[in-house]
């Protein structure tokens, strides 16, 4: 059992420099000589990363940015059976990690990608149903920005009914699940205002 605060406090930084690992960044850098930063929307997550490298490279990024929110609590999870509360303070470190990100001075992505992989480690069921729900948005609309928006509005109210059901035996992670649906709806409030304009860029599945 977790009980020492220093490990606990080494464990939720080492959460966050996982998070903060820049994937797009560095693939641009390695695979293609650029800084994807002044390509497409200028964004370091993976659906720029997709949209400006394609998706021999995009998709290993959005992969390893999954695994930046999973793998940790997954391991912390298993092994050393911590409360529920500190795999969330994991899970926010690695979500703060990838949208603050200290080698981009603290300029990162939106924050999906590692979101889902909290979530896969967390509430799988609840993930499942909001990733069924961004895949039907994308490939009906292919407005990532709307999938994801959506997707995280799913995994708030797919939580609220679990809770229901179990007599608000995960309030934590409900909580978690409310405050980043809003943290994604704020990191994507330039992409709602191009919505709104029609102004949106859509994904191409053939690139």
């Amino acid at each position: 059992m977790l009980n020492n605060l220093t490990n606990n406090g080494l464990l939720l930084l080492l959460s966050y420099l996982i998070g903060s690992f820049p994937t797009s960044y560095i693939a641009g850098k390695l695979f293609k000589g650029i800084d994807i930063r002044n390509f497409g929307s200028g964004n370091v997550g993976a659906t720029n990363a997709v949209r400006v490298l394609g998706t021999k490279i995009g998709i290993p990024v959005l992969l390893i940015d999954i695994l930046k929110g999973f793998l940790l609590i997954f391991l912390v999870k298993h092994y050393l059976q911590p409360s529920h509360l500190f795999l969330i303070g994991l899970g926010i470190s690695a979500i703060l990690g990838h949208i603050f990100t200290i080698f981009l001075k603290f300029k990162g992505g939106k924050g999906v990608a590692t979101s889902a992989g909290v979530f896969f480690a967390l509430t799988p069921l609840a993930l499942t149903i909001a990733l069924i729900c961004f895949i039907l948005v994308v490939m009906k609309t292919k407005y990532v920005s709307l999938g994801s928006i959506l997707a995280a509005i799913t995994l708030f109210l797919t939580e609220l009914i679990i809770n229901f059901q179990s007599n608000f035996s995960n309030k934590y992670e409900l909580i978690l699940t409310g405050l980043i649906a809003l943290t994604i709806i704020y990191t994507h409030r330039a992409n709602i205002k191009r919505l709104r304009n029609g102004e949106e860029n859509k994904i191409s599945f053939k690139k």
